[in-house]
């Protein structure tokens, strides 16, 4: 829980997830991870170990990408460098598992800080700073999560409304182009509408939207579902008009989600997700194109609702529909191109090919 409301997430129940289990789906099938954190916390505890348990539980996951989650910020010094200190973990994460010390898996291949772009102008030495810190830096991602209702409320990572449309952040937000730096959008549905101005006023700097833009089942939203669907959907098809953006196809395991499944006697199979996530999926995808689209597990937070093996049987279920490329975009290539990762295929790779519908 956090103060004014509940968390956006739960801990993870380690032996409740452990009582389902189910055979990998097409495990031949090369997954980057598109956003995933590493982090301690009280009750919660996930750092690059556990990723890595969880990234060899069956799937062919060749690579991932770290996403800012306040870690290992400096302690001392400017506070505006502070966020430095999480870049630096991640890439000694990243060091250590390109030295074959946490199996198969890239991870942190990519890497997304933080950098507080309402210095405007003078964030840039900043950014500067994180780009020397690791070549796998690869952007930042600021939280732009405001809304009214006190369930929302996040006191650690307050927000004020109309962030992205403020002339000092956008000040900050120019600076990203000339660096080459991508910018993560982490904020609500009812935001997407700003998101997408903002979108339009820089075209070329890229713009990843996370977790499908977060539409919420929770708070003023509990029994509204249809209403905040329609209402979800009409701001991403703005965003989606912006070539400029990708977007993230995860995030729904979240409590603030509302759809509860860590609150269930037993955990939700693959199939169960499938059906209960498929039509967020589906519409964005739809509106973006698979090559603007990427999965990912963003865990730990996810894994309040199910587990990594879990989660992405759900995914490639929900792929069944795509071509042999359009499934290699959505499980891989997208994220590599928005983050220009440096990937090697493990040997003997077999391509990833269309997705076959499972038996009705």
């Amino acid at each position: 829980m956090t103060a004014g409301g509940p968390a956006l997430y739960s801990p993870a129940r380690s032996e409740w997830l452990a009582s389902h289990s189910e055979p990998i789906l097409h495990p031949e099938i090369e997954i980057v991870d598109a956003h995933h954190h590493l982090w301690e916390r009280p009750g919660s505890i996930y750092l690059a170990e556990d990723f890595a348990a969880d990234a060899s539980s069956g799937h062919k996951v060749i690579g991932s990408v770290f996403v800012d989650c306040r870690s290992r910020y400096r302690e001392t010094g400017p506070e505006a460098l502070r966020p430095l200190g999480e870049v630096e973990f991640a890439d000694e994460v990243a060091e250590q598992s390109a030295r074959g010390e946490l199996g198969q898996t890239g991870i942190c291949a990519g890497i997304v800080g933080h950098a507080d772009l309402t210095l405007g102008n003078a964030v840039r030495p900043v950014l500067e700073a994180e780009i020397a810190a690791s070549q796998r830096f690869r952007g930042i991602r600021h939280r732009n999560a405001y809304h009214t209702d006190p369930t929302f409320h996040r006191p650690a990572v307050y927000c004020p409304p109309g962030l992205v449309l403020d002339s000092q952040f956008q000040e900050g937000f120019a600076c990203l182009e000339g660096l080459g730096l991508s910018f993560d959008a982490f904020l609500f549905f009812t935001q997407l509408e700003e998101l997408a101005q903002l979108a339009r006023q820089f075209p070329k700097t890229s713009i990843v939207l996370n977790h499908l833009g977060t539409p919420l089942g929770v708070g003023v939203y509990r029994d509204r579902r249809d209403e905040v669907f329609a209402a979800w959907r009409n701001g991403l098809m703005q965003v989606a008009a912006c070539e400029n953006v990708t977007v993230k196809l995860g995030g729904l395991g979240m409590t603030s989600a509302g759809f509860d499944f860590h609150e269930r006697p037993s955990p939700p199979s693959s199939e169960d997700l499938a059906k209960t996530w498929g039509p967020y999926i589906e519409t964005t995808i739809e509106a973006f194109g698979p090559s603007r689209s990427m999965f990912e597990s963003n865990f730990p937070p996810d894994k309040s609702s199910c587990s990594y093996a879990v989660l992405w049987n759900a995914f490639k279920r929900m792929a069944q529909p795509y071509s042999e490329g359009e499934v290699r975009q959505l499980f891989s290539g997208t994220a590599s191109e928005v983050y220009a990762l440096d990937l090697r295929s493990s040997a003997g790779a077999t391509p990833a090919g269309p997705v076959p519908r499972s038996p009705e």
